[in-house]
């Protein structure tokens, strides 16, 4: 979770929920759980950061949808998370935006930076030119000149 191009490999791959188990047991647990919101929202996808409980970590276990929302963070004890997934959610958000305005993955699609990690062959990432192209979202209120 620490090293943003793991994350980002595998939303390039097209995957719409990450697991992340850990096992922390450090007072730098809230850092993680700012990480946790992070990854989701910049690769728009569900980010599912589990940690160890009792003896083996500190819990606060959470649970973020692909706009950086916390749908359920857990206390410091072992506990069940029946969480709902919509996989519809994660493909819309990733069409038209984070809450219809950022676009993170198709602006890392179109970047003028060259990260070598994330060429191909052909210079494309097949997934990321599934989600169409970037757009400036519009204000109903406000003409475009």
């Amino acid at each position: 979770m620490w090293f943003p191009e793991t994350t980002r490999t595998l939303a390039a791959m097209g995957a719409e929920v990450i697991l992340h188990p850990t096992m922390t047991d450090t007072i730098d647990r809230d850092i993680e759980l700012s990480i946790a919101r992070t990854n989701a929202a910049v690769n728009q996808c569900y980010f599912f950061d589990i940690n160890g409980a009792g003896a083996l970590g500190n819990g606060r276990s959470i649970v973020v949808g692909p706009s950086g929302d916390v749908i359920h963070q857990a206390g410091t004890g072992e506990e069940v998370m029946p969480i709902e997934v919509d996989m519809n959610r994660v493909r819309r958000e990733r069409e038209t935006g984070l809450r219809g305005l950022g676009q993170p993955l198709k602006s890392f699609r179109e970047r003028r930076v060259d990260f070598s990690v994330y060429r191909s062959e052909n210079g494309s990432t097949a997934f990321l030119d599934t989600l169409g192209p970037l757009a400036k979202p519009l204000r109903a209120d406000v003409e475009e000149y």
